[in-house]
């Protein structure tokens, strides 16, 4: 069963330029991944440092895969330096999208 992410966390705005890359080089990555079907890290336009996350996977396993990828521990360690903070993930079982 598919599983959706949706979550958020803040990076100091002084430290935004150094982090933009590191972002996306971990969706890169991340979407590069088996099972990813979406992976997505965006700027609020309301709140500058608040980086919102949305992510899809076909199943669990996939998402454990990639918690454990050597890309995911590089950004777990980059992103200490960075000053992350407020990291608040959820994960939802989800069903087959759909357009709206």
């Amino acid at each position: 069963m598919p599983i959706a992410i949706v979550g958020q966390f803040r990076i100091p705005a002084e430290n935004l330029a150094s982090a933009r890359p590191l972002m996306v080089a971990v969706m890169q990555a991340s979407r590069a991944e088996d099972g990813c079907i979406e992976y997505n890290y965006a700027e609020d336009l309301a709140e500058p440092g608040l980086i919102r996350v949305s992510e899809v996977w076909e199943s669990r396993q996939h998402l454990a895969a990639h918690f454990k990828s050597a890309h995911m521990q590089r950004w777990i360690e980059e992103r200490a330096g960075l000053g992350l903070s407020g990291r608040q993930v959820t994960g939802f079982a989800a069903e087959r999208g759909e357009p709206l």
